[in-house]
């Protein structure tokens, strides 16, 4: 049987409610700064939820052609952006790469709905001959990473995944299992969501999903505090470039850290719950540490899903403790949404790149807001300051609608 290849993070890009670049996103996580503020997308007056994480000022033509900006609905202008930025921190010639090996896989959760929403709107005022001839182009969920292979010049693989809030995560998961099935050298892998919209608004709204706590914003995503009460919506995008490890020394590359495992399971349960003990979530994580060849006393550090909702937030510390025993007691635990709120399919990505930077940095981002801990939410989720710890494998969930998980475990990287 052939050895499976090491696949390692090479490049870095981000676009958050807290900056445009990895570093000022990092920065302010570890300093506790919220990115959460009134919300500005979309008129949200009437709403339960008044609140957002956005990526105020945001400026496609700083990254592209304005008539191609045009073309493109926010969420695939985001993760360009952020495709962008990582393709130059990763310092790849992609006109010296082999195109047919350079791949994108990302995942999103729900597409251009901000656009579906303003064309349904033409239709119904002026007719359907006056929607835009770029509305389908626009918001299909796969012309995120279909901007990003032509924009680029990616011609290999190119997926997308749609598993709602566990989707950024997947996308960095198949993009690492791309590579090691040896059909890519170089992977795009993670995630885009902009959904700030009415419609959107509406339907959260109604099923009591997000937070009513209008009169402080930063203080709105309160995960693992007792008087959560729901998820602040959010958007952003998250690229992680992965490469095989081989073709990384080949170019010089810098290696910020190493893939080693991946999990995926679902709950078989509820459209919108997660299993009251967390079963399925286990799964997810006890899948990524046997992939990963290691115990679950080794991991130092856990990024969580965290979504300051009170079913999944109270779900995921029951899965930490079915799937790392008493070491789930000892691990420092903290969730990046307390800072820039939830957004959704893009989630997983933009955490991961937390993740990273903290395994190179030896530096661990705290959860803000938790004032008044759950009696039931008792581990060490780092509460309100950051803190220094040697983080050697660290793991990162994201759980999502229809009861999607995945986890994805990185590692410090070793010759």
């Amino acid at each position: 049987m052939n050895e499976r290849k090491r696949v390692v993070v090479t490049g870095l890009g981000a676009m958050t409610p807290l900056d445009e670049t990895v570093d000022g996103y990092w920065d302010s996580l570890l300093n506790g700064k919220s990115g959460i503020a009134r919300m500005t997308l979309c008129d949200s007056s009437g709403y339960p939820c008044q609140v957002a994480g956005e990526v105020t000022g945001f400026d496609p033509s700083n990254y592209m052609d304005s008539k191609e900006a045009r073309r493109m609905a926010r969420f695939s202008q985001l993760v360009v952006a952020a495709s962008f930025n990582a393709l130059l921190d990763s310092r790849i010639d992609v006109a010296k790469e082999d195109s047919n090996r350079l791949a994108v896989v990302l995942g999103n959760g729900i597409g251009g709905l901000p656009d579906t929403e303003e064309q349904c709107e033409v239709m119904n005022k002026k007719g359907g001959m006056r929607v835009s001839p770029f509305f389908i182009p626009m918001i299909l969920p796969n012309m995120a990473a279909a901007n990003v292979s032509r924009l680029i010049g990616l011609k290999g693989y190119s997926s997308t995944v749609i598993t709602a809030c566990a989707a950024g995560t997947q996308g960095i998961g198949e993009g690492f299992e791309v590579i090691r099935r040896g059909i890519a050298d170089v992977v795009f892998s993670g995630g885009t969501e902009a959904g700030i919209t009415k419609l959107a608004l509406s339907g959260f709204s109604v099923i009591k999903a997000l937070t009513s706590r209008n009169e402080n914003p930063e203080k709105a995503s309160s995960p693992f505090d007792v008087k959560r009460d729901g998820f602040v919506p959010a958007e952003g995008a998250g690229i992680l470039i992965l490469e095989e490890l081989q073709h990384a020394k080949k170019r010089d590359a810098k290696i910020y850290a190493e893939i080693v495992g991946y999990g995926v399971s679902s709950d078989a349960f509820h459209q919108v719950q997660p299993q009251d003990e967390g079963q399925g979530a286990a799964r997810a994580i006890l899948t990524a540490i046997c992939d990963a060849g290691i115990q679950s006393k080794d991991i130092d550090y856990v990024n969580a899903h965290g979504t300051s909702t009170p079913l999944n937030d109270a779900a995921e510390t029951l899965a930490l403790k079915a799937a790392l025993g008493d070491h789930a007691y000892a691990v420092p635990i903290s969730s990046t949404k307390s800072m820039i709120g939830h957004a959704m399919g893009a989630s997983g990505a933009i955490e991961a790149v937390a993740v990273v930077k903290s395994i190179q940095t030896g530096k661990i981002h705290p959860t803000i807001n938790l004032e008044d801990p759950d009696p039931g939410c008792d581990l060490d989720y780092v509460p309100n300051h950051s803190r220094i710890c040697d983080v050697n494998l660290a793991i990162t969930n994201s759980f999502g609608f229809g009861g999607q998980n995945a986890s994805l475990i990185f590692k410090k990287f070793h010759d």
